[in-house]
Protein backbone atom coordinates (compact mmCIF):
# COMPACT_ATOMS: atom_id res chain seq x y z
CA UNK A 1 0.00 0.00 0.00
CA UNK A 2 2.90 2.22 0.66
CA UNK A 3 4.41 1.40 -2.44
CA UNK A 4 1.31 2.33 -4.15
CA UNK A 5 1.13 5.55 -2.54
CA UNK A 6 4.79 6.66 -2.97
CA UNK A 7 3.99 6.29 -6.94
CA UNK A 8 0.77 8.46 -7.25
CA UNK A 9 2.56 10.90 -5.23
CA UNK A 10 5.71 10.83 -7.58
CA UNK A 11 3.86 10.38 -10.57
CA UNK A 12 1.58 13.79 -9.07
CA UNK A 13 4.86 15.45 -9.18
CA UNK A 14 6.09 14.60 -12.68
CA UNK A 15 2.72 15.50 -14.39
CA UNK A 16 2.57 18.69 -12.50
CA UNK A 17 5.97 19.92 -13.03
CA UNK A 18 6.81 23.66 -13.00
CA UNK A 19 3.34 26.09 -13.34
CA UNK A 20 2.54 27.85 -16.42
CA UNK A 21 3.70 31.30 -15.36
CA UNK A 22 7.30 29.48 -14.60
CA UNK A 23 7.42 27.53 -18.36
CA UNK A 24 6.44 31.08 -19.78
CA UNK A 25 9.05 32.84 -18.49
CA UNK A 26 12.09 30.39 -19.17
CA UNK A 27 10.91 30.58 -22.63
CA UNK A 28 11.36 34.41 -22.24
CA UNK A 29 14.18 34.44 -20.57
CA UNK A 30 16.09 31.72 -23.45
CA UNK A 31 18.67 33.24 -25.22
CA UNK A 32 21.68 36.39 -25.16
CA UNK A 33 21.44 38.98 -22.50
CA UNK A 34 23.17 41.69 -21.63
CA UNK A 35 23.96 42.97 -18.41
CA UNK A 36 23.40 47.10 -19.28
CA UNK A 37 23.61 48.16 -15.72
CA UNK A 38 24.14 47.71 -12.15
CA UNK A 39 22.65 50.28 -9.51
CA UNK A 40 23.23 50.20 -5.76
CA UNK A 41 20.39 51.65 -3.13
CA UNK A 42 23.23 53.07 -1.02
CA UNK A 43 24.23 56.63 -1.49
CA UNK A 44 27.98 57.16 -2.94
CA UNK A 45 30.25 54.86 -4.98
CA UNK A 46 31.17 51.79 -3.30
CA UNK A 47 33.12 49.27 -5.07
CA UNK A 48 30.30 46.31 -5.29
CA UNK A 49 31.40 42.35 -6.24
CA UNK A 50 29.10 40.62 -7.60
CA UNK A 51 28.78 36.75 -7.06
CA UNK A 52 31.48 36.75 -5.48
CA UNK A 53 33.06 36.94 -8.39
CA UNK A 54 34.25 40.53 -9.91
CA UNK A 55 33.43 44.03 -9.25
CA UNK A 56 30.42 46.33 -10.80
CA UNK A 57 32.11 47.79 -13.26
CA UNK A 58 32.89 44.08 -15.13
CA UNK A 59 29.54 42.88 -15.02
CA UNK A 60 28.06 46.00 -16.47
CA UNK A 61 27.65 45.68 -20.16
CA UNK A 62 28.82 41.96 -20.16
CA UNK A 63 27.11 39.05 -22.29
CA UNK A 64 24.66 36.38 -20.75
CA UNK A 65 23.27 33.03 -22.33
CA UNK A 66 20.60 31.39 -20.77
CA UNK A 67 19.10 27.98 -21.66
CA UNK A 68 16.45 26.70 -19.90
CA UNK A 69 16.11 23.44 -20.88
CA UNK A 70 18.49 22.44 -18.88
CA UNK A 71 18.87 25.24 -16.74
CA UNK A 72 22.22 26.41 -17.12
CA UNK A 73 23.94 28.98 -19.08
CA UNK A 74 27.56 31.27 -19.15
CA UNK A 75 28.38 34.94 -18.73
CA UNK A 76 31.41 36.42 -20.20
CA UNK A 77 32.90 39.98 -18.17
CA UNK A 78 33.98 42.84 -20.35
CA UNK A 79 36.27 45.85 -19.34
CA UNK A 80 39.47 46.68 -18.20
CA UNK A 81 41.25 44.84 -15.67
CA UNK A 82 38.55 42.17 -15.92
CA UNK A 83 39.05 38.27 -16.05
CA UNK A 84 37.13 37.61 -19.46
CA UNK A 85 36.81 33.95 -19.25
CA UNK A 86 33.27 32.51 -20.19
CA UNK A 87 31.77 31.83 -16.33
CA UNK A 88 29.58 29.25 -16.24
CA UNK A 89 25.97 28.67 -13.99
CA UNK A 90 22.83 27.03 -13.23
CA UNK A 91 19.56 28.44 -12.29
CA UNK A 92 16.23 27.83 -11.17
CA UNK A 93 13.15 29.89 -11.41
CA UNK A 94 10.87 29.32 -8.30
CA UNK A 95 7.48 30.89 -8.24
CA UNK A 96 6.95 33.22 -5.36
CA UNK A 97 3.11 34.09 -6.31
CA UNK A 98 1.78 33.64 -9.83
CA UNK A 99 -0.87 36.64 -9.20
CA UNK A 100 1.91 39.07 -8.37
CA UNK A 101 4.65 37.40 -11.20
CA UNK A 102 7.35 38.19 -8.83
CA UNK A 103 10.13 35.07 -8.49
CA UNK A 104 12.78 33.98 -7.05
CA UNK A 105 15.71 32.91 -9.26
CA UNK A 106 18.63 30.87 -8.00
CA UNK A 107 22.15 31.63 -9.56
CA UNK A 108 24.45 28.68 -9.03
CA UNK A 109 28.03 28.90 -10.43
CA UNK A 110 29.53 26.10 -11.32
CA UNK A 111 32.38 24.84 -13.90
CA UNK A 112 31.98 23.85 -17.87
CA UNK A 113 30.65 20.72 -16.52
CA UNK A 114 28.12 22.06 -14.90
CA UNK A 115 29.17 20.85 -10.97
CA UNK A 116 29.74 23.60 -8.46
CA UNK A 117 32.55 23.73 -6.44
CA UNK A 118 30.83 24.80 -3.14
CA UNK A 119 27.24 24.21 -3.92
CA UNK A 120 26.46 27.69 -3.04
CA UNK A 121 24.15 30.18 -4.92
CA UNK A 122 22.51 33.19 -5.16
CA UNK A 123 19.10 33.83 -4.36
CA UNK A 124 17.95 37.07 -6.35
CA UNK A 125 14.81 38.49 -7.09
CA UNK A 126 13.26 38.06 -10.33
CA UNK A 127 11.44 41.75 -10.65
CA UNK A 128 10.51 42.07 -14.26
CA UNK A 129 10.79 40.19 -17.11
CA UNK A 130 9.56 40.79 -20.74
CA UNK A 131 10.83 39.58 -24.42
CA UNK A 132 13.46 42.59 -24.42
CA UNK A 133 14.53 43.60 -20.41
CA UNK A 134 14.94 41.54 -17.28
CA UNK A 135 15.60 43.10 -13.89
CA UNK A 136 17.03 40.92 -10.91
CA UNK A 137 17.06 42.65 -7.44
CA UNK A 138 19.57 41.32 -4.30
CA UNK A 139 19.14 42.93 -0.86
CA UNK A 140 22.30 42.77 1.09
CA UNK A 141 23.48 44.32 4.62
CA UNK A 142 26.01 47.22 4.58
CA UNK A 143 27.27 48.09 7.83
CA UNK A 144 23.79 46.73 9.29
CA UNK A 145 21.68 48.18 6.95
CA UNK A 146 19.99 46.99 3.70
CA UNK A 147 21.31 47.97 0.68
CA UNK A 148 19.32 46.60 -2.94
CA UNK A 149 21.71 46.28 -5.79
CA UNK A 150 19.88 46.18 -9.36
CA UNK A 151 20.39 44.19 -12.11
CA UNK A 152 18.93 45.43 -15.54
CA UNK A 153 19.34 43.04 -19.09
CA UNK A 154 18.52 43.49 -22.37
CA UNK A 155 17.69 40.86 -24.65
CA UNK A 156 20.10 40.66 -27.59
Amino acid sequence: MKKIALLCLTLCFLACGASKTVRESKKTIKGNWTLASVKSSAIGDLKITLLNDAEKTCFENSTWQFIPNNNTGTYTLLGMNCSLDQRYFSFTIDEVNEDTGLYNFLLKPTNEKGKSETNAGFRLELTSLSENSMQWQQIVTLDGKPITITMNFIKI
